[in-house]
């Protein structure tokens, strides 16, 4: 046994993940976990973070975790095109997972209007008639991680999610109908509707070794 098929060996019975799985088919909607480590303050070994530093996903480690469980992978990510660093950013992801397993789009700036209730508040801006916004990013992909769930079927035994969104229920049911396992990998509290529907859930916790990097916090 070669030290690749070492590691995936460990990996994968520390995490209860056995060959009754079968063909495992991993969706990651990377805004979900790009949120799992961001108000922890401590690293993977337990150790307190300096005041100017932070949690971040290390796509590289990600992409070398996933493929010790499965070599099929599709991440979804929200882009901001009138940003560098996004497109910077997706364009790192594509080389790393291929540009056919990477699904984007444009993320959507909500403006949500502030109140004196809320005092002051980070990034704020004012908009023609002097009230005072914050733009609020959001880019959901559930219809397309379901679409494509669906479409690629015969190609998995299970389906394998990375996000706790409980707008998943729906999708994970049929596919226990159709003969499918599911496994979910969530960062934080999921309902318990949603955790029912899962033959295997995993904490976050349990892999930030694997998947995260130290870095400064943004000013």
């Amino acid at each position: 046994m070669d030290i690749q098929n070492f590691k995936e060996k460990i990996i994968r019975e520390g995490l209860d993940i056995g060959d009754e799985y079968g063909r495992i088919f991993i969706f990651i909607d990377f805004s979900n976990v790009n949120k799992w480590f961001e108000k922890d303050r401590q690293d993977w070994n337990n150790r307190p973070l300096a005041e100017d530093q932070c949690l971040g996903i290390d796509i590289d480690k990600l992409n070398n975790f996933t493929n010790f469980i499965s070599k099929k992978v599709k991440v979804y990510y929200g882009e901001d095109p009138m940003n560098d660093g996004s497109c910077r950013f997706t364009d790192a992801l594509r080389i790393l997972f291929d540009s056919r397993n990477v699904i984007t789009k444009d993320v959507q700036k909500i403006k949500h209007y502030l109140t004196l209730e809320d005092g002051i508040v980070k990034h704020e801006k004012t908009d023609d008639e002097g009230k005072k916004f914050v733009e609020i990013r959001k880019c959901n992909f559930d219809v397309e991680i379901a679409v494509d769930a669906i479409k690629m079927m015969e190609h998995y035994d299970t389906f394998c999610i990375f996000s706790g969104d409980a707008d998943f229920v729906y999708l994970n049911n049929f596919l226990s109908k159709k003969g499918k396992k599911i496994i979910i990998f969530k960062g934080g509290y999921i309902t318990t509707k949603l955790r029912k529907t899962a033959d295997l859930v995993v904490n976050a916790q349990q892999i930030k070794k694997d998947i995260v990097l130290i870095k400064k916090t943004k000013t």
